[in-house]
């Protein structure tokens, strides 16, 4: 079956960002001149999703604003002449079909996948994890869901990181590899960097089976009181196969103050726009 959904967990607390997410989802702090929440939709339909079931929680309801048409705005920025504005606007308000769920409490990353079974139905679908925006010239969820196309089963997204850094991350063992795809014999969310069966880290993109909802809903919580997808994935993978591939390009991280605030120097600094304000800037610190 092709990839027509693609579910965004946007239910997060966003603690990291305090106090400016105490009122502000930090999935609309902007990079660039967008949202992190946007980038995500972008990629998500880069990879050929029509429909986002975005989950979000009480207080991230502007979160769906963002994606909301707002015929007041658009006629007074036509009537304004600011045409490059009006597209803009417009572009984020027609990106894909959107649907909105609900998690009502904090129970995880498993659990806010769950959230959006009814959404999805009995179809395949992706998975993203907005806290990371991807880099490259071919999307990292595109990269999956061209896997997925080639293997018709779950695919997760893999990438080397130091073994001290492994404890950050979900952990896959590989059963046999085929250069950058392998079969995956085993996850476990966040183990000692002692106890890691590898150095491959589940790095926040996916492609799903439906029975992956069946897998969360007998989960028991896990690492840190919560239903951890990477549990739910243990359990479909003692169904049958599921692969993961090993990337090109990066992910910048934009899930935390120090990482948001780096990836936005660094695309900001080859960005038309905004590059020669950042070279000023940079130069009268330097000064």
């Amino acid at each position: 079956m092709e990839l027509h959904h693609c579910v965004i967990p946007a239910a997060g607390l966003g603690t990291r960002f305090l106090p400016a997410t105490k009122a502000l989802p930090k999935e609309l702090l902007p990079v660039l001149d967008r949202p992190v929440i946007q980038w995500a939709a972008e990629e998500a339909v880069a990879a050929g999703a029509r429909r986002l079931v975005i989950v979000i929680s009480d207080g991230k309801e502007l979160i769906q604003q963002h994606f909301t048409v707002h015929p007041a705005l658009e006629a007074l920025l036509e009537e304004r002449g600011k045409l490059a504005e009006l597209e803009a606007v417009r572009a984020s308000d027609h990106l894909a079909d959107f649907t909105w769920v609900r998690q009502d409490e904090p129970l995880g990353l498993g659990h806010a996948v769950l959230c959006a079974a009814d959404a999805v139905g009995d179809r395949p679908f992706m998975c993203m994890l907005p806290d990371d925006l991807s880099h490259g010239p071919v999307p990292v969820l595109r990269q999956l869901a061209d896997a997925y196309a080639e293997h018709q089963t779950p695919i997760l997204a893999l990438m080397r990181v130091p073994r001290e850094q492994i404890s950050r991350y979900g952990c896959a063992t590989v059963a046999e590899s085929d250069g950058s795809v392998h079969r995956i014999s085993a996850v476990v969310e966040k183990p000692p960097a002692d106890e890691a069966a590898s150095d491959l880290a589940i790095m926040g993109r996916y492609v799903l089976t439906p029975d992956i909802f069946d897998a969360l809903r007998t989960t028991e919580p896990g690492a840190g009181g919560e239903i951890q997808l990477t549990d739910g994935i243990a359990a479909l993978i003692a169904r049958g196969p599921v692969h993961g591939i090993e990337f090109t390009g990066e992910l910048l991280d934009v899930g935390t103050p120090a990482g948001w605030l780096a990836t936005n120097a660094r695309l900001a600094l080859n960005n038309a726009t905004f590059g020669a304000a950042l070279r000023d800037a940079q130069g009268v610190v330097s000064a």
